[in-house]
């Protein structure tokens, strides 16, 4: 089954003598986090401002009431598209206008704590706990600038039917066998597609680079290392997979519901983040449980490294609401909240204590445990959100016959190295390390 809901959380002994507050559901706010939002329990008359993208975005403000009645401070929440997430973050910190408290990918932390828009974490009890690697994407300068919140690792979500028609009942876990499965499937049927996986979304690609061990960058994460033979090696594969008429050249936007598509058996294999269960969830009545799975993504030997979205939560820091911006994040972070959020929307917690609950031992689950235990984080600097989006672009072009592996992986470096100009200068003169 998906997640199912485990029985109301009710006050421990250890909650009560550590002063934990019972939230809505019955659910126990620990001690600490008690404590935190008793700190700024006085009503203000303006809303706390919190923005957020995607589900997140979209069920957050089913998880206010409870911190509202708990503190007397009411929040207000925006949810933004992916797509304009990122300009408006950076517009609204222009003008002065950045909410109390944002989401923020974990690849985005680097990029806003550089640029002066985030305050350090007040309490280092907020980023302890965590699967590994998360802390890690958050540090700048030594310093923590966000909390890991929502964890998205990728993982494969498959066609049990179509897959045992072809003599499999689950994905093989290394490349080669994995692509002789999609032949197979595309022999069975020459009509459909096997993978889904949009030249518009880096993911996959990306998860390909992370499972090759790939840098990406080199000099001091100055310069495109896009021609090594990691890469090269998760690029050639990639592009073979759309060569083989396995996956469709073609962008989420020419897929009007790629759910419905998955359905519908137009694809066998879909490369996605946990998100994908809530779909799941509400549209069971196009796919029943027993007709789909979850697998690890292949690696070139096996299961192996790998790429995915986190988001995190952090504190403007013009905010002049800092207190309550901190408990907000607090409650939102915490144990309870994180389990309520991933019977919403599918979302992993990023606190290892979340995943002794029996919700977290699910079957479907398991696979994405096990890539949070190896994640392949990419390069830490603010620059990386543009080179990622300019190396995908050049590798839709790829796909599309433009390129030819070498040009494609030369135009990865040039574009690489035009945006890192500036970073070879301060890195050159000693003003950066």
């Amino acid at each position: 089954m998906i997640a199912v809901d485990p029985p109301a959380f009710r006050p421990t002994r250890r909650a009560v003598l550590g002063g934990g507050a019972v939230l809505g559901g019955g659910a126990v706010l620990g001690g600490g986090a008690a404590m935190a939002l008793a700190s700024c329990a006085t009503a203000s008359p303006a809303p706390l401002r919190l923005w957020a993208m995607s589900y997140e975005g979209d069920y957050s403000p089913l998880l206010m009431p409870a911190f509202t009645r708990a503190t007397g401070v009411s929040v207000e929440v925006q949810s933004l598209p992916w797509t304009a997430g990122h300009e408006k973050l950076l517009t609204a910190f222009a003008g002065d206008a950045l909410p109390d408290v944002m989401m923020l990918p974990a690849g985005w932390v680097n990029e806003f704590a550089t640029i002066g828009a985030l305050a350090p974490v007040a309490d280092a009890a907020l980023v302890d706990d965590l699967f590994p690697g998360l802390r890690d994407a958050v540090r700048v300068g030594g310093r923590d600038f966000a909390v890991p919140w929502s964890v998205g690792p990728q993982a494969q979500f498959y066609r049990r039917d179509l897959l045992a028609a072809a003599g499999y009942a689950a994905p093989p876990l290394d490349w080669a066998s994995w692509r002789a499965m999609g032949r197979a499937l595309k022999r069975r049927r020459p009509d459909e597609w096997v993978f889904l996986m949009p030249l518009n979304w880096w993911d996959a690609l990306f998860t390909f680079a992370g499972q090759t061990g790939a840098r990406m960058l080199r000099d001091r994460n100055t310069r495109g290392d896009f021609d090594a033979p990691e890469f090269a090696a998760a690029l050639g594969f990639y592009a073979s997979l759309y060569a083989d008429r396995l996956a469709p050249p073609m962008l989420s936007t020419e897929l009007q519901d790629p759910f419905a598509a998955f359905a519908q058996g137009r694809f066998a294999i879909y490369p996605r983040s946990p998100a994908m269960l809530l779909d799941l969830k509400r549209r069971a009545g196009e796919l029943p449980r027993d007709r789909w799975g979850v697998a690890r993504m292949a690696g070139p030997r096996g299961p192996a490294p790998g790429s995915g979205i986190s988001a995190t939560l952090a504190l403007s820091a013009r905010s002049s609401r800092a207190n309550d911006g901190w408990a907000l994040i607090r409650y939102m972070t915490d144990v309870p909240a994180e389990l309520r959020f991933q019977r919403l929307i599918g979302s992993l917690p990023a606190r290892r204590a979340a995943w002794t609950a029996p919700q977290m031992q699910a079957d479907v689950l398991a696979p994405f445990r096990a890539q949070m235990l190896q994640p392949a984080p990419g390069p830490a600097i603010p620059e990386w959100e543009r080179i990622r989006i300019e190396v995908q672009l050049v590798a839709e072009r790829l796909v599309r016959g433009d390129l030819t592996l070498a040009e494609a992986m030369r135009t990865m470096n040039v574009r690489a190295d035009a945006i890192l100009a500036k970073r070879r200068e301060l890195v050159d003169a000693g003003a950066i390390a």
